[in-house]
């Protein structure tokens, strides 16, 4: 049988930290509930687990710092879950590499299929086949290897969060094709729309910042519609 896949629920709420592990333990998770920035950090250590579901307001150490100390040795996939619902915290939030973004009060079934789709996602891009030419795209002064997630730019290393990688690799493996945010939501979080289309714009905005348009290509906004990897003529 299976191992369990292993969900760490970072809340001071116990109330809604036992809700959310009695959803996701009815679905066959091993969960793990901790109160508190520093216990996250040690849980996280200790527990190994495949996701995290990380509140932003916690006591001492918040969500957001937690965040940031495991996005330096680790990708394993964050779900943040926060009270607040202004783009900023939610903008803040995946630039710091969180996987997806929750709002108090949730929907129990959303929770629990976002928590299917960030796992799902994160199983299919892992195992990447070293042989598969598809995984290597280039351009001039440009490629990006799924093989062992990197961007070289100009002949330089350029350091990104996956989901950057993933979504600039799949735009850029279909030059010139059109896709709407709805479509990049479903194709690289692996979910279908469910909230807001602002994720997608974020991680565009962060990949525009690490790499310039050059004069053969570039990642163009298609006004109304969605966003493009542009070969110019």
């Amino acid at each position: 049988m299976a191992n369990k896949q292993k969900i760490l629920i970072v809340d001071d709420d116990t109330n809604i930290s036992e809700l959310i592990s009695l959803y996701l333990n009815k679905e066959c998770f091993s969960t793990q509930c901790v109160e508190d920035g520093e216990a996250a950090l040690n849980a996280f250590r200790t527990f190994q687990p495949d996701l995290i579901i990380l509140d932003l307001m916690l006591p001492g150490m918040d969500g957001y710092e937690v965040c940031r100390e495991i996005r330096k040795t680790s990708m394993t996939p964050i779900i943040m879950l926060s009270a607040k619902g202004e783009v900023f915290d939610k903008v803040l939030g995946l630039e710091l590499g969180a996987d997806d973004y929750m709002i108090k009060p949730f929907d129990n079934k959303e929770m629990v299929a976002r928590v299917k789709a960030v796992l799902r996602r994160a199983s299919q891009t892992a195992p990447a086949e070293s042989g598969n030419p598809k995984n290597v795209v280039t351009f001039p002064d440009l490629e990006i290897n799924m093989n062992n997630y990197s961007v070289t730019y100009m002949g330089k290393k350029v350091e990104m969060p996956p989901k950057e990688i993933e979504l600039l690799h799949f735009l850029a493996a279909s030059p010139n094709q059109v896709f709407t945010r709805e479509q990049l939501l479903e194709h690289i979080w692996g979910y279908e729309y469910v909230g807001d289309t602002r994720t997608v714009d974020v991680h565009v905005k962060r990949i525009r910042e690490k790499i310039s348009d050059h004069p053969s290509w570039a990642l163009s906004t298609v006004w109304g519609i969605g966003y493009k990897f542009e070969i110019k003529k």
